[in-house]
């Protein structure tokens, strides 16, 4: 992973964290349409960094929608990936030259994970909030 400049500093790698802690999956675990609609609405994903400088804890919005991720906040970065069969997600979120993944599992309205990026990584939770 590339780490971020000081000008964006921690608060743009909190978002990218949060959101790679938040889902998706690669074209490996791609899902049908029937499980795909399962894990669809409105989650919010908390990070905790357990190893490097950024910040400690942080929460934000991500979508399911048809299985594929996307950004439900405000913050400027880029999600992409969709939900496993399963739940099983595996995701990558960007935001200009720098990038975070995570990994995990969604079951029901709830998953966990873990996550990675440039000098930092840790856990993360999540919980769905709404369709």
């Amino acid at each position: 992973m590339i780490a971020l400049t000081n000008r964006f500093g921690r608060n743009a790698l909190r978002a990218m964290v949060l959101a790679g802690a938040a889902c998706a999956v690669s074209t490996a675990f791609a899902t049908t349409g029937a499980s795909a609609p399962r894990y669809d609405g409105l989650w919010s994903v908390s990070i905790v960094t357990e190893k490097g400088d950024c910040d400690r804890g942080y929460r934000y919005p991500i979508r399911i929608s048809h299985g594929q991720l996307g950004n439900a906040g405000d913050a400027g970065f880029t999600i992409t990936g969709v939900v496993g069969t399963g739940g099983f997600i595996k995701v990558t979120v960007s935001h200009g030259s720098a990038s975070a993944s995570g990994t995990g599992h969604l079951a029901g309205n709830a998953g966990t994970g873990s996550w990675s990026g440039g000098s930092c990584s840790g856990t993360w939770t999540a919980e769905r909030r709404g369709s």
